[in-house]
């Protein structure tokens, strides 16, 4: 399931009934409650919700890092649920590309040993991987501290080093969460202007945010509230 799926007519995500439950303590969550959603390819979509609405639970299912407890979840056509965990890294590795709010950039690595490292998990071979890496890090205009380490590069720029990784395995969806929360302002916009452009090249970008004036920003914007899809608004 890559990035070729791409050339199909599937949704890229296509979510039905699902639930979501965790216990705690001999008591059981509702976590998500019968979700309903489809994001077709080339969408940007926003997920907003107040704390406790279902939005990171949604992202960790969509993101294959979670499993619902009931309902059916599809990606690039496929059925995800119940696949074996060496499986779903795979899907996660090739379809899927992430930001997190607090980078995951694995410090004894250079900026460009970060980038290719889903390149790396997949077996692709040093001189290829360089070069793809590099690639990434020039279209977020960070080519120029590709041999520096994390600690040595400012905040924003960890994020676009993020963002470069994300991108580098042409996945069928980029998932961001709360990719600007570590962020300035001016900085938060520079990473979201990045995440504008992917789109418009034709990638698949959701956005988990609690951010009203960066969420209200996508063409297409979900809101959750109390585990349920409470508003599916477009412009």
């Amino acid at each position: 399931m890559t990035g070729a799926a791409a050339g199909t007519s599937a949704p890229v995500i296509e979510l039905t009934g699902l639930h979501k439950y965790y216990d705690t303590g001999g008591a059981q969550v509702q976590a998500l409650r019968g979700i309903d959603l489809q994001i077709d390819r080339g969408e940007l979509v926003s997920v907003m919700g107040p704390s406790g609405s279902g939005k990171t639970t949604l992202m960790e299912i969509i993101g294959c890092l979670s499993e619902p407890t009931q309902g059916r979840f599809r990606l690039n056509g496929h059925d995800v649920q119940g696949l074996a965990a060496d499986a779903l890294a795979a899907v996660r590795g090739e379809a899927i590309g992430f930001v997190f709010q607090s980078f995951n950039l694995l410090p004894r690595l250079s900026v460009v040993e970060n980038v290719e490292l889903p390149l790396s998990y997949r077996g692709v071979s040093r001189r290829v991987r360089r070069e793809r890496a590099l690639k990434a890090l020039e279209r977020v205009g960070l080519a120029h501290r590709a041999r520096h380490r994390p600690s040595e590069i400012s905040g924003g720029e960890r994020q676009r080093a993020a963002v470069a990784r994300a991108l580098v395995n042409e996945p069928s969806l980029l998932l961001a969460d709360e990719p600007t929360g570590n962020l300035d302002t001016a900085t938060g916009d520079e990473i979201l202007a990045l995440l504008f452009a992917a789109h418009a090249e034709g990638n698949t970008v959701v956005i988990v945010t609690h951010d009203p004036r960066i969420g209200e920003r996508a063409p297409r914007r979900l809101t959750l509230r109390d585990g349920l899809l409470d508003t599916d608004g477009s412009r």
